[in-house]
């Protein structure tokens, strides 16, 4: 999942991106979420436990310098997710020192804990996974981890066995595979299908929809939790409507912002658990989560959302 920074560069053309706001994150986690407006939650299929549909991603935003202005505008990123109500974030050792940078921020802040921390084995062989999933543990300050994936299938059938015994020994809470390509949909179906885990997580957007044809419906089928990467096709999105306002109708799901728009078309989806679009601005943290709040499209709002961007 590769940054793009185009919201912002939309946001002004679009006349309503200001100047930075200051925010700390002690003024943060005095804010509550509008209990009017509580966020979405869906269960994983394999407990029932319930997570709400829009999480964090950690690609590029959070491999920085562990100290400094970008770690501390990061905090109040984190703070804001708390308070809002959002819990997934996902990372990988892929992502230069994202995990470490959440690991140390979350601990710095005291709420290390209140999230639910998903990450992933990216390498060959059963002892560098073994050593790389205990490397990652240490990173982000867990004994246990909430969810261990195997990043873009690597080495997918060593690294699930030895998964699914740390699961059994409770070292990991759920498991899962990965993949940011509509090519790799039908070797992921595969293996959700013939294999026992609780996460699946894949590339889906309003414009890339390959995972309607079969790979979501399997999902479901198979109760398999989803975590969905690429919401904003690496900001192609943003640029495919830069300028444009959003249509009237739009208002009828509480839609008030593109990014919303993206999400919403695909948390309207049932068999989505999460989405998990990454970024390293506050204001653009509270408008994703607040996709996940209010009313979401039915089938013929989707098929509307799916039919207007093609006119784009």
């Amino acid at each position: 999942m590769r940054h793009i920074f185009s919201r912002r560069d939309v946001l002004k053309t679009m006349g309503v991106a200001g100047g930075a706001a200051v925010f700390s994150p002690a003024l943060l986690l005095a804010q509550t979420h509008h209990p009017d407006k509580p966020m979405i939650q869906r269960a994983i299929p394999s407990t029932g436990e319930k997570l709400p549909v829009v999480g964090l991603g950690s690609w590029q935003q959070f491999d920085v310098a562990p100290s400094g202005t970008e770690a501390s505008g990061l905090k109040d990123v984190l703070v804001k997710m708390k308070a809002l109500g959002g819990k997934v974030i996902d990372s990988s050792p892929m992502y230069g020192r994202a995990e470490q940078v959440i690991g140390d921020l979350t601990r710095d802040l005291g709420i290390n804990n209140d999230f639910f921390f998903a990450t992933k084995v990216w390498t060959t062989g059963k002892q560098a996974g073994i050593d790389q999933m205990n490397d990652s543990m240490r990173k982000m300050g867990r004994t246990k981890l909430d969810l261990i994936q195997v990043h873009n299938l690597q080495d997918w059938q060593t690294h699930l066995k030895t998964l699914k015994d740390w699961k059994e020994q409770g070292k990991v809470r759920y498991i899962g595979i990965t993949h940011y390509t509509d090519s790799a949909h039908s070797r992921l179906e595969q293996i959700i299908r013939s294999e026992q885990i609780d996460f699946v997580q894949f590339n889906y957007s309003l414009r890339s929809r390959n995972a309607e044809r079969s790979l979501l419906h399997a999902a479901a089928e198979r109760k398999v939790a989803v975590l969905i990467n690429e919401p904003f096709e690496q900001g192609a999105l943003f640029r495919a409507v830069k300028g444009k306002e959003l249509p009237g109708w739009a208002a009828d799901y509480g839609i008030k912002s593109w990014a919303q728009f993206f999400l919403k078309y695909i948390i309207g989806n049932p068999a989505v658990t999460c989405v998990i679009p990454g970024t390293s601005d506050v204001k653009h943290l509270t408008d994703n989560l607040e996709a996940g709040t209010g009313t979401l499209p039915d089938s013929a709002g989707l098929k509307k959302m799916a039919d207007f961007i093609q006119t784009v």
